[in-house]
């Protein structure tokens, strides 16, 4: 059976450290695969928040993690702090099955999953009421959607958001990735967050100038859930592929689907 994906080159646009699962899968597909990472993620301004937030831990009756890097920042400074035992007194409520395997990498499991792999979703079906309640949520310094904390807050939570790293536009784009820009030869470009759009574009424009919408005009928009494409039509007036799950595999399948349909 012939990959979906053979003859087909596709740029990722996932930060250095995190585009590895994506590549395989896409590469299981047949695909070639370019990375344009479009994020750099650091630790945020400062560590205090955070710190002040772990040393509290036990006020707290749910921990919010929405992204496998949220996991990660708040582990090391949970291990930095020195109150580890606190995470045992406190239910965990995550987004998305990486975020959950990040989670499950700790030893720790979660209490609360929600049905689709969106903070919208996290608010809709919460297990348990919230009034009263008080919630720590570790989340991106900037540019993260404000829906969870507005909702909870509704609901009558009390919401505490604690800066747990950052993630910032690389300072220029890879140049083998503007090359295949350039000549036309990728068939399409991927985005798994708003802000890797928006990155993304403006790493475009350095990169390939001010017609840069023009050259990469041949190349399919794909997009992981509705939200990265409000933010696709908003920077680059169109998307041609829409994850129906929003996750990495999904957003595989639909590009597999795109490309079957070319053939058909």
């Amino acid at each position: 059976m012939v990959p979906p994906l053979r003859d087909k080159t596709i740029l990722v646009t996932r930060s250095a450290g995190q585009s590895s699962q994506f590549h395989d899968l896409l590469n299981a597909q047949g695909a070639r695969v370019i990375d344009m990472p479009a994020l750099e993620i650091t630790p945020p301004t400062s560590w205090q928040p955070l710190d002040r937030a772990i040393v509290q831990l036990p006020q707290y009756d749910w921990l919010i993690l929405t992204s496998a890097n949220a996991v990660d920042y708040f582990w090391q400074r949970l291990t930095a702090v020195g109150n580890p035992a606190a995470i045992n007194h406190i239910k965990l409520a995550v987004v998305g099955k990486k975020t959950a395997q990040a989670l499950q990498a700790k030893g720790y499991h979660p209490d609360y999953i929600p049905p689709d792999f969106v903070a919208d979703s996290l608010v809709a079906a919460f297990p348990e009421p919230v009034a009263g309640k008080a919630l720590l949520f570790p989340r991106v310094e900037s540019g993260g959607r404000a829906v969870l904390v507005q909702e909870m807050t509704a609901a009558g939570a009390t919401v505490t958001e604690v800066p747990a790293y950052e993630s910032a536009c690389p300072a220029r784009p890879d140049p083998t990735a503007i090359a295949a820009l350039q000549t036309r030869q990728i068939d399409v470009i991927t985005f798994a967050s708003s802000k890797t759009v928006r990155h993304g574009c403006q790493l475009m424009a350095q990169g390939l100038g001010d017609r840069w919408r023009e050259v990469i005009a041949p190349a399919a928009i794909a997009s992981i859930g509705p939200q990265t494409s409000d933010a696709c039509r908003a920077c680059l007036g169109r998307v041609e592929i829409e994850a129906d799950v929003y996750t990495l595999d999904g957003l595989t399948e639909a590009i597999c689907q795109w490309a079957s349909a070319l053939l058909a």
